[in-house]
């Protein structure tokens, strides 16, 4: 393995234990998704029972994500998480594109994304500043406006500066937000769910009866109803995005074979059991009708209408603070676990030099935070949320897909080699796993082709930089 200057003298702190590790990984799934997919979904299928019931299957499939990766995780436990894991199943090209798709798009795109909604929340409750209509309209490429909106996207960048440096100063930094952020996030969803059920002017016929014009006319697709309910998972995968993190930071987690599949599972199933009640609970406060106008208001966010209704001005100005929050927790998270990756592909020569240094007093992956930053606040100027999620969650199933057939190749290449925990319901576990992944990249082309072939072009464009790493480190696909 090719060795930068600086990259191996110093080690990376082992700073977290099993409930450090288990609130890192639920702040860093629960984020936008569950104040927002659920108005979408609600266009897509128009019945309260299909949007819970997609849901559920995508906790489900995630939990056979995890119960199946975890394999892997426990047997490879470097810092980069998925690129470790693929370096050993598939060779460091196949690495590099998964890490490079995770530069461009997948990561960098979540912390823009989460610090985006994190700024609408800000917006919601004291107005922004902006430019005069000349300035917003002003295009790059006649495609990106990135002056408009401009008060927005400048408190998002300065949340991501911010956290940045957080955690530039040490894993402990960093993890002490998350802890105090989840704690205060699940304790304000689980009162939600009780003054929405117990004090709310809901109903369950809002839970039992589709919209007025269901079934929609979606259903008589090619793909009948599989391909609504593929696309409402789509959304629901969003809010799940992230539950491979932990893996990121294995070189700062204590006793990391034990530690990371716990983490895992435990943490996948709190999750499941949050976003259920929550979702049942916008559904029973607002009939599905309205849930569906709501989506089709972009400047909507469909947890802010509940409370609204429900509360008024208070109800608007708690939801809003809470979304602060919990998107505050949620971009720290991910911007704390994600700049592994870049730093363990610097180590072995497939990205800069410098992304692989350790700070010498804090010992973090200074440089590969900095080079994260800059491009997440790139992206920040760019595109619609919506789009961005699809789009990123198309590319991640691809590599998830990856990774959970990557327990079959495994087993035969390296039969004996310890593994501390083994895949649930191997082998059928896990090639349900694979089969879903495919059916999702697959359907995810027709009903949105659009961001698909984003997807697959960004991932292709990661040929560019590769061939010159190869050319000036003279990189060979070796394991």
């Amino acid at each position: 393995m090719l060795q930068h200057p600086n990259s191996g003298h110093k080690e990376l702190v082992r700073a977290f234990g099993l409930p450090s590790a288990i609130i890192l990984f639920v702040s860093s799934i629960i984020g936008s998704g569950v104040y927002k997919k659920v108005a979408p979904m609600s266009l897509d299928l128009q019945s309260p029972g299909l949007v819970l019931l997609a849901w559920a299957l995508a906790g489900v499939v995630t939990l056979l994500g995890v119960l199946t990766t975890t394999e892997i995780g426990s047997m490879i436990t470097e810092s980069g998480g998925p690129y470790a894991y693929f370096k050993k199943i598939y060779g460091r090209i196949f690495a590099y594109y998964y890490g490079w798709s995770s530069f461009s798009v997948i990561q960098s795109a979540s912390i823009a994304s989460i610090s985006y909604v994190f700024a609408q929340s800000v917006n919601a409750i004291i107005e922004l500043p902006r430019l005069g209509p000349d300035w917003e309209s002003w295009t790059v490429l006649g495609i990106f406006t990135p002056l408009a909106n401009l008060g927005v996207k400048v408190l998002a960048v300065a949340l991501i500066v911010t956290l940045v440096s957080i955690n530039y100063r040490g894993v402990e930094h960093g993890g002490w937000v998350s802890k105090v952020i989840t704690v205060l996030v699940v304790a304000s969803l689980a009162l939600i769910v009780l003054l929405g059920i117990a004090f709310g002017k809901g109903q369950m016929s809002n839970v039992m009866e589709p919209a007025a014009g269901f079934p929609p006319a979606s259903f008589s697709g090619r793909l009948g109803v599989v391909g609504p309910i593929f696309a409402a998972m789509l959304s629901a995968f969003w809010a799940y995005e992230g539950w491979l993190n932990i893996g990121f930071i294995g070189d700062e987690v204590k006793k990391p074979q034990r530690t990371i599949p716990l983490a895992l599972t435990i943490g996948i199933l709190i999750i499941i059991g949050i976003y259920l009640a929550v979702n049942f609970t916008y559904l029973y406060v607002v009939p599905i009708d309205e849930m569906v106008a709501l989506a089709q208001n972009t400047n909507t966010i469909a947890a802010v209408a509940v409370m609204q209704k429900l509360f008024g001005e208070p109800g608007l100005w708690f939801i809003s603070l809470l979304i602060i929050i919990t998107t505050l927790g949620c971009t720290n998270a991910t911007i704390l676990t994600a700049a592994r990756i870049y730093f363990a592909m610097a180590r072995d020569g497939y990205f800069s030099s410098r992304a692989a240094r350790i700070h010498p007093r804090f010992r973090t992956p200074g440089n590969a935070l900095l080079m994260q930053m800059v491009w997440s606040c790139t992206l920040v100027f760019s595109g619609s949320f919506d789009q961005l999620t699809d789009m990123l969650i198309f590319a991640s199933f691809i590599f998830y897909g990856s990774i959970a057939f990557g327990v079959f190749v495994l087993r035969r290449k390296m039969p004996d080699a310890e593994r501390p925990y083994r895949a649930f319901g191997y082998p059928i576990i896990p090639a349900l796993f694979v089969l879903f992944c495919l059916a999702l990249v697959v359907v995810t082309c027709f009903q949105r082709p659009r961001e698909a072939m984003l997807g697959l072009s960004l991932i292709a464009l990661g040929t560019v930089p590769l061939l010159y790493w190869r050319r000036k480190y003279g990189l060979v696909n070796s394991q």
